[in-house]
Formats: C-alpha cells, structure tokens, sequence
C-alpha cells in the first residue's frame, strides 16, 4: 500500500491552504506542481468533506473551512476522503469473496495479514493532518 496521488496532492493543497489566505485553483496548482484538472477533482472532494471552503465568483477562490478540524483529522480520514483504501491486499476488504477461503473455510496468510491491516490502520488513525503537514 503507497498513498496515492489524489491523497499525495491533497496533502499538498491542504499544506498550501493553512497560511489561511484564498486560493485560486489555478494558484494552488502551480504553487504546488499539481496537474490543474486534479486540483479541481481534489478541491470538490475535501469541499465535499467540509476540510476547504470554496468561494465562487471574481475575487473566489479556496480556503481552509473554518469547521476543518486538521488536529482531529487524521492521514486515515484523508485517505478515505479521497476514496483510497488502506487495504494491503484485496483479501483485505470485507466485501471480498476469495475462493480459497470460500473451499477451505479459513486462511492463515489471511489472518496474519489481516493482523499487520489492522496495525496499519492504527498508525494510519495515530497521525493528525496538523502533525503531517507541521514545518519540522
């Protein structure tokens, strides 16, 4: 499991976002290297979330939300906002329907790495966006 790119680039528009000022779209995207279609996509989905705020019109542009809570926020809630999985394996995901589980009624290689998931989850839940996105 690698962070991908949507999570990657909304770490970066959030890091650009928390001088407090509004940014245009178009500001963020070459401030922070960012493919401009993909910081549209990003901005609806952390607006969606309620982490920024999005002001339409001439002098719009975005925002930090004031709710956007970047301390109770954690690097796992951010990965789900932007519709990534933590999951090490498909095997991993509730939903999945493996056969060889299905025939032989149990996996070890599912149970132990269903243990490493959950310790990754845990360290993935332990980082706030404030910690990740602090000056060192």
């Amino acid at each position: 499991m690698v962070i991908n790119k949507e999570t990657d680039y909304a770490l970066r528009i959030l890091r650009a976002l928390t001088d407090g000022e509004l940014h245009t779209a178009g500001q963020l995207s070459q401030e922070e290297l960012l493919p401009q279609a993909f910081t549209y996509k990003i901005l609806k989905k952390l607006e969606r979330a309620g982490l920024v705020e999005v002001v339409r019109g001439v002098a719009g542009g975005c925002r930090l939300a004031a709710a956007a809570d970047l301390e109770k926020t954690s690097l796992y809630d951010l990965m789900a906002v932007m519709e990534e999985s933590s999951s090490l394996t498909a095997c991993m995901d509730p939903q999945f329907q493996c056969p060889w589980r299905g025939r032989h009624g149990g996996c070890a290689v599912h149970g132990n790495l269903m243990r490493i998931q959950e310790k990754l989850d845990q360290e993935l839940k332990g980082h706030s966006l404030r910690e990740i996105l602090a000056e060192p």
